[in-house]
C-alpha cells in the first residue's frame, strides 16, 4: 500500500466528491428557480391589482423561500429607500445569480423606459419558465450518455476481474510492485479524467 494506491483512492475520491457536489448544486439551482418563478407570479399579481414595485417585492419575499426570497427582499428595501429596486435584485454569489440578472435587467428597462413592469415581468417569467423546461429535457435526453460514460469507467474493473479469475494475478501487480506504483494511478487517473470531460461535454448542452 505506497504512494501509488493513496494517489488512486485520492483521485477516486476527488472525482466522487466533485461529481456529488454538482448534483447537489443542481438540485439546489432547481429549488432556487422554482422559488423564484413562485416570487415572480406573486409580484406580477401584485402589480396586476395596483400594488407598488417595492410593496409588490415584498409581498413576494414573504410568500417565497431561498435566495428569490432574499433577493426580492433587499430589492423591496431598496425600493422604499429611494433606490433602484431592480438592483437590489442581483446577487452574483447565489445559484440563480444568472436569473435574478435577466430579472433585474428586465425591471430596469421598465423603469427606464416606463413601460408597464407587470407585463415586463411577465415575459421574464415565460423566457425563465422556456429555460427551465429546456433544462429538464435535456437532463434527461442526456442521462442516456452519462450512464454509457459511467459504465465505460468502470470497465477497467471487470478487466481486473477477468485477469484475476485467468490466475494473471493483476492485484498483485498493481498492489504489490513497483510497476503498479505507477500504473495505478495512471490508470485510475485517466479513467476519471475521461468521466469527468464526459461530464464538461454534456454540463455544456444545458448552460
Amino acid at each position: 500500500m505506497g504512494i501509488g494506491v493513496f494517489l488512486a483512492m485520492a483521485m477516486l475520491v476527488g472525482t466522487v466528491g466533485l461529481r456529488r457536489r454538482r448534483a447537489v448544486a443542481d438540485r439546489r439551482r432547481a429549488e432556487a428557480c422554482a422559488h423564484l418563478l413562485d416570487a415572480l407570479e406573486a409580484v406580477i399579481g401584485e402589480l396586476r391589482v395596483g400594488a407598488h414595485p417595492s410593496a409588490a417585492a415584498d409581498v413576494a419575499a414573504r410568500e417565497s423561500r431561498g435566495a428569490a426570497a432574499r433577493a426580492f427582499a433587499v430589492s423591496a428595501a431598496r425600493g422604499k429607500l429611494g433606490g433602484s429596486a431592480a438592483d437590489g435584485l442581483r446577487d452574483p454569489h447565489t445559484v440563480i445569480g444568472a436569473e435574478l440578472a435577466r430579472i433585474a435587467d428586465a425591471w430596469r428597462i421598465a423603469e427606464h423606459h416606463g413601460l408597464a413592469l407587470a407585463e415586463i415581468l411577465t415575459a421574464a417569467r415565460a423566457d425563465l419558465m422556456g429555460r427551465i423546461r429546456f433544462r429538464a429535457r435535456a437532463t434527461a435526453a442526456l442521462a442516456g450518455a452519462r450512464a454509457t460514460a459511467t459504465v465505460l469507467s468502470t470497465l477497467p474493473l471487470l478487466g481486473l476481474a477477468l485477469g484475476q479469475l485467468m490466475g494473471a494475478d493483476p492485484l498483485r501487480v498493481l498492489f504489490a510492485s513497483a510497476a503498479g506504483s505507477l500504473l495505478l494511478p495512471l490508470g485510475v487517473g485517466l479513467a476519471c479524467v475521461g468521466l469527468l470531460w464526459s461530464d464538461a461535454i454534456t454540463r455544456k448542452v444545458l448552460v
